[in-house]
């Protein structure tokens, strides 16, 4: 029997985290013990993301088994299946099942380790290695002689630190290096093209500012083929004469910020940091301004991964709206602060309530599946909790004239196998940069209190 370079074993929270995890080995070969068969089968029932997924991946073999029925003892080619087309450098893998029934007397994961390990026994010439998301499997693994790795193929980075802010710093001599700069006026605002050097890696709505006392704040508009740079002056909306919804920037990245956000050629907007830095507010105030003012939306809809922080406190009661209502506290205390009014009485604030209440709907995640928003501006808050497939689902959803804003704070990722670089917000940050009607921005500074922002450093 003719095996690949190496043997990958898959537990089975790989499959339900990625059902096409099985074709992602390249030309080396996979294995499934019965075990894992057996997981899959007590996992599909229901309308979950787990669910769903084990019912994908059962799928994906039974097409396997079908395309190479009577050669199971030999493997299975490992072809793309219909409907999935991955680039491959070189020939298939094949895939091995278990062959002797499971001895499934104890814990599914000794069941699964048992046999790994006799696979190994039987192709001692060939590495073998486990790939399971569950740490303690990978302990256990290690103590018995087996190689064990996380499934990382759905990686957007290999270190967190490189994901793009969104935001850069030029270097004072920025105008000497650039003579051949031209500039000139569009629409009342300043525009400039250059030809980019080649250690300044720019991307489409890359904000770029030079501190400093020529200080300057700019976004590239669009990056040629052959590096032909265009870039445009932000509106300053530090200033309350530029106020948007009666909120001012309180610091250079809350400026980039707005300036996305407002800006109607964008379509999609994602906002990194931690807590307190504003990303609710802002997303908000611009959401209301060009609902209520400019009525370039129609209405806003409000969006986030209920998972709990803590423990479950069970069924809520009431319509998807007031279902959800327990999970947006932060859209309640942005509205309060956004609301205020100063004249009026609480007559006024009652008004103004309800005027916004109209304009605002909050929905739930769970049923997403197969809308189209028109002329919608969607926020996904707590985005930080969502898979790559899961966020893929959502923005899918766009339809004509409809803005997607995202926030999140990858620091407080409550979903289990999720971790900073295999987020969904981070990869559509990585993903979407090189879009024209894309930006980000990372957040640094917290506003919200010197308790929140003491708490945010030293806890």
């Amino acid at each position: 029997m003719t095996r690949g370079k190496r043997i990958y074993a898959l537990d089975t929270n790989v499959l339900l985290h990625d059902p096409t995890s099985v074709f992602r080995f390249e030309e080396h070969d996979v294995f499934i013990p019965m075990t894992v068969l057996e997981e899959l089968d007590e996992k599909k029932k229901g309308g979950s993301e787990v669910a769903r997924n084990a019912r994908q991946a059962s799928r994906f073999l039974n097409e396997l088994i079908e395309r190479g029925a009577g050669d199971i003892e030999n493997g299975l080619v490992l072809d793309n299946p219909q409907g999935l087309n991955l680039q491959r450098d070189g020939q298939a893998g094949r895939l091995y099942f278990q062959q002797t029934p499971s001895t499934r007397n104890g814990k599914a994961d000794n069941a699964i380790l048992a046999a790994v390990q006799e696979e190994r026994d039987q192709h001692p010439d060939v590495p073998l290695i486990l790939i399971t998301k569950d740490i303690n499997l990978r302990i256990k693994a290690t103590i018995a002689g087996i190689d064990a790795e996380d499934y990382e193929n759905d990686r957007a980075l290999d270190d967190f630190a490189l994901l793009f802010t969104g935001a850069q710093a030029l270097p004072e001599d920025f105008w000497e290096h650039h003579p051949e700069v031209r500039s000139w006026n569009e629409m009342g605002r300043t525009c400039y093209e250059l030809t980019a050097g080649k250690d300044e890696d720019l991307y489409p709505n890359q904000c770029l500012y030079l501190p400093g006392e020529n200080a300057v704040e700019l976004r590239v508009l669009s990056v040629s083929d052959e590096g032909k740079v265009q870039l445009i002056l932000l509106d300053d909306h530090t200033h309350a004469a530029h106020s948007v919804w009666g909120i001012s920037a309180r610091n250079r990245e809350q400026n980039f910020a707005l300036n996305l956000l407002m800006d109607p050629e964008i379509d999609f907007v994602t906002l990194l940091g931690t807590a307190g830095t504003g990303k609710t507010l802002l997303a908000l105030a611009a959401g209301l301004a060009q609902v209520m003012d400019q009525q370039r939306y129609r209405e806003i809809i409000m969006t986030r991964a209920t998972v709990p922080v803590g423990d479950d406190i069970g069924f809520l009661p009431g319509t998807e709206e007031e279902k959800m209502t327990p999970w947006m506290g932060a859209l309640t205390d942005n509205l309060e602060v956004l609301t205020h009014q100063e004249d009026g009485g609480s007559w006024a604030r009652q008004a103004t309530n309800d005027l916004l209440a109209s304009r605002i709907k909050i929905r739930s995640l769970n049923f997403m599946r197969g809308r189209t928003f028109l002329s919608r501006y969607l926020i996904i808050d707590e985005a930080q909790n969502l898979t790559s497939k899961q966020m893929k689902t959502l923005i899918t959803r766009a339809g004509p004239g409809t803005k997607i804003v995202c926030l999140g704070n990858v620091e407080q990722i409550d979903t289990p196998y999720l971790t900073e670089t295999t987020s969904g917000l981070t990869y559509a940050v990585d993903r979407f940069k090189m879009w024209r009607h894309s930006g980000h921005i990372t957040l640094r500074r917290g506003e919200r209190s010197r308790l929140a922002d003491f708490a945010s450093e030293s806890l």
